[in-house]
């Protein structure tokens, strides 16, 4: 098939654009600075040269969108909206006007718009969307909005022979460089991965093999439309996530760290709390329920797996 990528230069996109490219598909990726052969410059705001790759394409994969990895200031918000709006409704604009319009637009979309809870899980159908929560800081609910917006920015396309998915995908643990897995992999060998605030909070998150193989999922299936959560099917508290992690790579101990203390971290970082502090407790209803069998469904083998791995070396990422 052949396979369009706007914002695929990213760790996500990286990830699907080799497992991809490795199975025999013509891989294209829009970028904003093409470098590598079937890279297509983009601005991810306007229809220009590049939508002539949609036309005639089968699928086409949505990453577009500024990084979560920042702090959370209201310049940083407001781009992360904009960037993420603006790609999907042009991207929306180039599927519309093909002549021969994709099979099916995939959407990245995110399990933060889920409600900040601990009591039960969140799928597609019996989930809470956030932006209500109390006791929660109010640049929260704008994460929410920022997700709400982008789905919808799809859902408006007038693009009626090409099927449309959301995806509301959790963290995605891989080996790679630049990824969540590389920054809480960090913290465990610096003796620091303990519990955060006490620790209850429910970390979501996808093997990179499960993410790629639910993608292919979604492309096959032409019975699924909307959203769609990619998360392994047993999330954990983050107390016992990190615990995992650290029985992985072999560190005993893991400091803990209040509320105050994660917030000097994520400062240093240039990240943000809500990252550490959100409990993202998502589950696959719609995967399961279409017959998705995950290879890595529990944390422990995974965390095992994506160890290996790193330690194996680069040519073990494949």
């Amino acid at each position: 098939m052949k396979i369009v990528i706007p914002g695929g230069t990213g760790q996500v996109g990286t990830i699907l654009s080799r497992a991809l490219t490795a199975a025999g598909h013509d891989v294209v990726i829009l970028t904003r600075r093409p470098v590598r052969d079937r890279d297509v410059r983009w601005d991810a705001e306007t229809l220009g040269p590049w939508a002539k790759e949609i036309d005639g394409s089968d699928v086409v994969i949505n990453l577009a969108g500024r990084s979560v990895n920042c702090r959370y200031t209201p310049d940083n918000l407001r781009a992360m909206m904009d960037s993420r709006v603006r790609s999907a409704r042009v991207v929306g604009e180039a599927v519309a006007a093909a002549v021969r319009p994709p099979q099916v637009w995939l959407q990245m979309s995110t399990a933060t718009v889920y409600a900040h809870r601990f009591d039960a899980p969140n799928d597609e159908v019996t989930g809470e969307l956030g932006g209500t929560e109390p006791g929660v800081p109010g640049y929260w609910a704008y994460s929410v909005e920022i997700a709400k917006a982008w789905e919808r920015a799809q859902e408006q396309a007038e693009t009626p022979h090409t099927r449309k998915v959301s995806m509301r995908t959790a963290m995605v643990m891989s080996p790679d460089r630049g990824g969540v897995f590389e920054v809480l992999l960090r913290l465990v060998r610096l003796g620091l991965g303990g519990p955060v605030a006490g620790g209850a909070q429910y970390v979501s998150w996808i093997h990179d093999r499960d993410f790629v193989r639910a993608v292919e999922f979604l492309a096959d299936r032409d019975d699924l439309a909307g959203p769609v959560n990619l998360a392994a099917p047993v999330p954990l508290p983050q107390r016992t996530f990190m615990r995992v992690l650290r029985a992985a790579w072999g560190v005993p101990v893991g400091l803990p760290a209040t509320k105050w203390m994660a917030e000097l971290g994520a400062f240093a970082l240039r990240s943000d709390t809500e990252l550490l502090l959100k409990s993202r407790r998502v589950v696959p209803g719609r995967l399961l329920e279409a017959g998705f069998a995950f290879d890595h469904p529990r944390w422990p083998e995974a965390a095992d797996d994506l160890v290996r791995r790193l330690r194996d070396g680069p040519g073990s990422t494949m």
